[in-house]
């Protein structure tokens, strides 16, 4: 497929990017994070590693521009790489230097990436953050700082990455095939949404602009990570299908229609790319036949696997807007951990990334910590739900996820 050296942006980045325009005095498209290291921790010796690091990946030099042949926006990935080095600061600069954090990215013909090492007279620090249109969690923090550590514990790296820009290549020849089974099978499962079924009542003014988020935290003290072991079902679909339930119970409707995210990698090779992949499907599910907790969860299983067969055809999807109102599930493991040669990094608290407006009407995301915990988060659009609203949903998941325990329990019998 000829190119001349500039790359489509495939649909989810045309979907994140578009958020970014719409939104565009926001940081809520940058993916940060800043960690305190150990004292005697070699710096330049990081920085080296991430340096070497950086040149491996194509992706350390994806720019985002305007092709001059069809007006459209593309990416290359030929820009120079912007490489991290040593900044000796006073703690009073590091502290004004925090703030700077917070600018959203410029994202024409710039870096779309952001590393410091900052040493002070009393800490060492690491500061990160990369535009999330190019960079999604798993390609950070599972492909990138592996590779990271396993430099700076001295180990040969064999692999020859695979380049994102050559999958850009190969995922364009196969959306330029006939991918309407895909498109009606999720349309099936879009076509009776109703913000006003399928998501929490209102509960505050109408005609609020949507410029604040709300976000609620529960400790999910009813289960560990030990419960799964040895279960046929995955932490996944089990708070998925928690998610669903909520959704009926709370809106007292007999069906759910949202979405959930995956991080995109299907195989082998495409598990090892860094680059943005992940993907938001749909899922509903009619609760008027009752059924079992095992049932369900078999059920939830079959959609899912099938769901996988067509994700090439999300793009449409996103293009036809159909779940861009959706409450949408995230699960994610060990989120805010970052090592290096087994020494673990401290994370730092950093000023709150700025909202010009609200992506979803609702975020529902479970996250498991080291310690095999399990912490409930909702992100939601104020000007829809109150504090108190979200924290009665998130009361009514916790009771959920301990009646989901029992596999044997009717669906109508929860809660």
């Amino acid at each position: 497929m000829e190119n001349n050296g500039y790359y489509p942006l495939r649909a989810i980045q045309r979907w994140l990017v578009n958020s970014h325009f719409n939104r565009a005095k926001s940081t809520m498209m940058n993916i940060r994070v800043c960690f305190k290291l150990p004292q005697d921790f070699d710096l330049e010796r990081l920085a080296q590693c991430i340096n070497d690091s950086l040149k491996s990946y194509d992706m350390a030099r994806c720019r985002f521009v305007i092709n001059p042949e069809t007006n459209e926006l593309c990416q290359r990935f030929d820009g120079e790489i912007s490489f991290v080095f040593v900044e000796k600061v006073s703690d009073e600069e590091f502290e004004q230097r925090k703030k700077y954090f917070t600018v959203p990215f410029e994202i024409m013909n710039k870096p779309l990436y952001r590393m410091y090492i900052f040493e002070t007279p009393t800490a060492k620090y690491f500061y990160g953050d990369g535009y999330h249109a190019i960079l999604d969690g798993m390609a950070w923090q599972m492909l990138f700082w592996r590779e990271v550590d396993m430099r700076y514990k001295g180990k040969k790296i064999t692999r020859t990455p695979l380049k994102y820009s050559d999958y850009i290549l190969e995922e364009a020849k196969i959306l330029q095939g006939d991918l309407s089974e895909g498109y009606n099978f999720f349309y099936e499962m879009l076509k009776d949404f109703d913000p006003k079924k399928h998501l929490p009542p209102i509960d505050v003014a109408e005609n609020v602009p949507k410029l604040e988020q709300e976000t609620v935290t529960l400790n999910l003290q009813n289960i560990n990570s030990e419960f799964f072991h040895g279960k046929k079902h995955t932490e996944h679909i089990f708070f998925l299908a928690a998610s669903m339930l909520t959704l009926a119970k709370i809106s007292g409707a007999k069906s759910s229609v949202m979405s959930w995210l995956h991080n995109g990698r299907y195989n082998a090779q495409e598990r090892r790319l860094v680059g943005v992949m992940i993907e938001q499907f749909p899922i509903s599910w009619n609760f008027e036949k009752d059924i079992t907790v095992e049932e369900f969860l078999e059920g939830l299983a079959e959609k899912i696997n099938l769901s996988f067969n067509y994700h090439h055809s999300l793009g449409k999807i996103y293009e036809s807007g159909l779940q861009d109102d959706c409450a949408t599930f995230i699960f994610q493991k060990k989120i805010y951990s970052l090592s290096v040669a087994g020494q673990e990094f401290e994370p730092v608290e950093m000023p709150q990334n700025e909202f010009a407006a609200v992506e979803n009407s609702l975020d529902i995301e479970v996250n498991l910590t080291d310690e095999g915990n399990y912490y409930l988060f909702l992100d939601c659009d104020a000007s829809r739900y109150s504090e108190a609203a979200m924290k009665n949903f998130a009361d009514t998941f916790h009771k959920i996820v301990l009646q989901l325990q029992d596999e044997n329990i009717l669906i109508s019998k929860i809660w």
